[in-house]
């Protein structure tokens, strides 16, 4: 009895850490999916003041809108083709490795520019505004070689793929045709026909005549096991007797 009543007792324990572990991944997983949501909507907002900024606003704040939203745009859009394509091409992983480095020099970046948005002195910052739009264009251009040469790989394992099947397919198709045969032109087999027609009209009548003589001759039919309907099926073999 009080073996049934300690392991009762562990099942009730062991069910109860179960409950407070999926608890704890339930609302983990909740919270993330609020925190990915929260900052979702913040970078929506923050790219859509950029926008209304770089086409609303003159001078050295809407230069510096336009920096920022084409360097959130392009970092943005080369993490998301790279974290795309690492699941079927591990190859990737590397390239995600250098773009992560990259991203560090964006952030620095993207809160300088923030900063000097905020900056009262506009004569200061009109004058570090070719340095910023250099290391914005270096940057860029290096996510950018790291998108497209992600896409061109892509790209080609699908072509190649696609020659392969297509090739697949070619010889799939001459397997399925095997029966296909080429057969003799009709005008060869009409030929030899009325030269034989010519040659041996003599011995037709001769054995025409012999047939009378003799009688008619002997009517037989063929054992319909023995024909063919397609000629790739194999013809039925006589029987034999004993």
């Amino acid at each position: 009895m009080e073996a049934v009543i300690l392991i009762l007792g562990l099942l009730f324990v062991a069910f109860m850490a179960l409950g407070v572990y999926v608890s704890v991944k339930v609302i983990g997983a909740a919270k993330r999916g609020v925190d990915r949501t929260i900052t979702q909507a913040r970078r929506t907002v923050e790219e859509t003041t950029l926008r209304a900024k770089s086409y609303g606003q003159v001078g050295v704040a809407g230069e510096l809108a336009q920096l920022r939203l084409s360097l959130r745009t392009s970092m943005r859009a080369t993490q998301e083709a790279l974290q795309a394509g690492v699941a079927e091409d591990a190859s990737l992983s590397e390239s995600l490795g250098l773009f992560q480095r990259l991203s560090v020099h964006g952030r620095e970046l993207d809160d300088e520019l923030k900063r000097l948005e905020r900056e009262p002195d506009r004569v200061t910052v009109a004058s570090l505004l070719p340095g910023l739009k250099q290391r914005t264009e270096r940057i860029t251009h290096s996510a950018e070689s790291l998108r497209w040469a992600a896409r061109d790989r892509a790209r080609q394992f699908a072509d190649d793929d696609l020659a392969a099947l297509n090739t697949q397919i070619d010889v799939e198709a001459g397997a399925l045709r095997h029966w296909t045969v080429e057969e003799p032109s009709a005008g060869a087999g009409a030929g030899a026909g009325a030269g034989a027609g010519a040659d041996g009209r003599g011995g037709e009548r001769a054995r025409g005549a012999r047939a009378g003589e003799e009688g008619p001759e002997a009517l037989t039919t063929r054992d319909p096991r023995a024909q063919t309907g397609y000629p790739w099926q194999k013809a039925v073999r006589p029987e034999t007797t004993n």
